[in-house]
């Protein structure tokens, strides 16, 4: 069925809407959609440059991105939530969809080697717990990609495409919610410095768009990127700097050597 989930959003109390998917297939099939696959595939291949015999899984609405691991990957699935809905992937062949409730993914503990999530931190309702889900099924140093919405970019201030809806991030939100995570952020990128308008004159011009605004505005681009690496041990949080103590304390009585 046709439709939106609605949710409610931690900033300001107004409701965010989510996608069904076939909004986010719809998008990706138009000639913007097509553009921002390129444009991000080609990151997610920047930092995962080779996924040889990993074991790789795709949450939120990942399908678009992971074509390019077929075959190369040693387990390969689009992990969908329920509340946006699930579609066939791939088109032939196995089919590698599972519909998930995004708290209890069906995978077992250290399981996934390399995780990426697109369309899916921003529209979840608790992103905390999301996270810790992510770390109990990656493995001891696992990855893991995020792509958001950058809450200072255009994108996410126009519902004209997917990145517009649910909750968009700073660098600094993300930063502390990886680490509460147990999540060590390890590479940073940002993508989609051009308008989303849907123009073939812009689809023409997209690299150009990406060139220019990462060196001329790059605190502005529509989505952040982040590559963070599982931690088994949290960091440790930052307290008050030590005290240097004046005066010893000091037992009182008399102290026995032990024969």
């Amino acid at each position: 069925m046709r439709g939106f989930a609605f949710l409610q959003s931690r900033e300001g109390g107004h409701n965010a809407l989510m996608h069904d998917i076939v909004e986010l297939r719809d998008f990706y099939n138009r000639p913007l959609g097509s553009v921002v696959r390129r444009l991000l595939a080609r990151r997610v291949r920047t930092h995962w440059p080779s996924v040889q015999d990993s074991r790789l899984m795709g949450l939120g609405f990942a399908a678009p991105y992971l074509g390019s691991f077929r075959g190369e990957a040693s387990r390969l699935g689009a992990l969908m939530p329920a509340e946006q809905g699930a579609l066939v992937w791939p088109s032939s062949g196995y089919v590698n969809t599972v519909m998930v409730e995004e708290a209890m993914l069906p995978l077992e503990d250290a399981s996934v080697d390399r995780l990426l999530a697109v369309h899916c931190l921003e529209v979840s309702e608790r992103a905390g717990p999301l996270l810790r889900e992510m770390w109990r099924a990656l493995a001891p140093e696992g990855r893991l990609l995020l792509i958001v919405p950058n809450r200072r970019g255009v994108w996410a201030r126009l519902d004209t495409t997917p990145f517009g809806y649910g909750r968009p991030y700073s660098r600094g939100q993300l930063e502390r919610l990886l680490t509460e995570a147990m999540f060590t952020p390890i590479e940073w990128t940002a993508a989609l410095y051009m308008p989303p308008i849907n123009g073939h004159w812009l689809v023409r011009w997209a690299t150009m768009f990406e060139r220019a605004g990462a060196r001329l505005w790059p605190g502005f681009a529509g989505v952040i990127i982040v590559e963070a690496r599982k931690e088994l041990m949290g960091a440790l949080p930052k307290g008050a700097p030590a005290r240097r103590q004046t005066r010893l304390a000091t037992a009182t009585g008399s102290v026995k050597r032990c024969s």
